[in-house]
């Protein structure tokens, strides 16, 4: 088990707080996969070599260099745009309590006398949400399933789907040409829209992660554990 950092948008994490997402895909890159003898790709998955934390991508039973981000197992804290009231950049050095005083944009509240800090800049101690790695598979990006499409948090509207309730469009306005009947559909077009435009129909080899969503920061799990 490894602790590890993981970055999410706003949307996203609303979503993680309401329960409706318990999967999350990031995308591998570019790799050759070679052929087999009737023309057919070799299968591409993972595997946990002995003696490294990460799995690597295997391609038929060739493992090669490419790893993954996390592996079963692992704690991830999450990462968020945020902010600290009366933080003037080292005042947790002096004050290392001031973690009670951190704002998160995805609340839609409005720090007074502070300012939105990037995501990546999140430190660990004022991390709210820690996930628990249960499974992870290599895949093509559209043999995600409906039950998967649903998992990374495409929620039901009406009789269509939508991912991450309205408030993924919010900056566009909500109109009907948003809902999907299938899920996957809808998975797609947030695809493209946090990717750019074509990027589903580039049907990337992609890692997908399954997790356990825990409401609390990483270390304060262990401590109310001890």
């Amino acid at each position: 088990m490894t602790d590890r950092p993981i970055l999410f948008s706003g949307p996203m994490i609303r979503s993680l707080l309401a329960g409706t997402k318990t999967q999350t895909r990031r995308a591998l890159g570019q790799f050759d996969v070679f052929r087999l003898a009737d023309g057919s790709e070799a299968p591409v998955s993972c595997l946990h070599v002995e003696g490294e934390s990460l799995p690597r991508v295997t391609i038929g039973r060739v493992v090669i260099e490419r790893k993954l981000k996390a592996a079963v197992g692992d704690r991830l804290w999450v990462k968020e745009t945020h902010a600290r009231v009366g933080d003037n950049g080292d005042d947790h050095m002096a004050c290392p309590d001031l973690t009670r005083l951190v704002y998160y944009r995805a609340d839609d509240v409005q720090p007074e006398l502070s300012r939105w800090r990037p995501s990546i800049f999140m430190r660990r101690q004022d991390s709210r949400l820690t996930l628990i790695v249960t499974d992870v598979r290599v895949e093509r990006l559209q043999d995600i399933s409906e039950a998967d499409a649903i998992a990374e948090g495409i929620e039901r509207h009406h009789s269509g789907w939508m991912p991450y309730s309205t408030a993924f469009y919010e900056a566009d306005g909500v109109t009907p040409a948003n809902y999907h009947v299938d899920p996957r559909e809808s998975y797609r077009s947030l695809w493209n829209k946090i990717n750019g435009f074509g990027a589903w129909e580039a049907n990337p080899w992609i890692a997908a992660y399954t997790f356990t969503v825990i409401k609390q920061n990483i270390d304060q799990i262990e401590r109310e554990a001890a």
